[in-house]
């Protein structure tokens, strides 16, 4: 009788545990290392980024994903947090990083902070995490299974 009542209290607990791995599950792993990410992959949400955030979680990031590859210039207008910027090809290959990018309150003055080669992915970190895993371009973003390797 035992073994049925484990039994029912998977199949119960089920859902629950499947709507959890499911919302907001996406990650990528960069170095080794695995990061919970947010997508963002229209023009609005790659707008808005991170702009207003107090916090990113230690294991957390923003990924944005453009249309075709491209030279990207990002900057930290309203962003509250220091951030590495790193910026990655069609290959999801590491071509560009901008490290320990501080926050900038001055609107429109806030400086870009661009890549040196073009770029389809960038990942945005908490600063520091760059250096900490020793990135050295040519090192490969690998996607998750909820994310699409290629938006051709």
């Amino acid at each position: 009788m035992r073994p049925i009542r484990i039994l029912a209290s998977l199949l119960l607990c089920a859902p629950c545990l499947l709507a959890t791995a499911c919302a907001g599950g996406e990650w990528v792993e960069l170095a080794g290392k695995r990061y919970t990410v947010e997508i963002a992959d229209t023009d609005a949400e790659r707008a808005r980024g991170l702009m207003f955030r107090d916090e990113l979680g230690a294991d957390r990031g923003m990924l944005f994903i453009h249309d075709q590859q491209a030279p990207q210039a990002y900057w930290m207008k309203n962003t509250r947090i220091p951030l590495d910027i790193l910026y990655f090809d069609n290959d999801r290959k590491l071509v560009s990083q901008q490290r320990d990018v501080p926050p900038c309150s001055a609107g429109n003055r806030c400086p870009p902070y661009p890549s040196n080669a073009p770029a389809r992915y960038v990942l945005e970190l908490n600063a520091g995490n760059a250096a900490r895993l020793k990135l050295e371009d040519g090192t490969q973003l690998r996607f998750g299974p909820g994310i699409p390797a290629s938006g051709d």
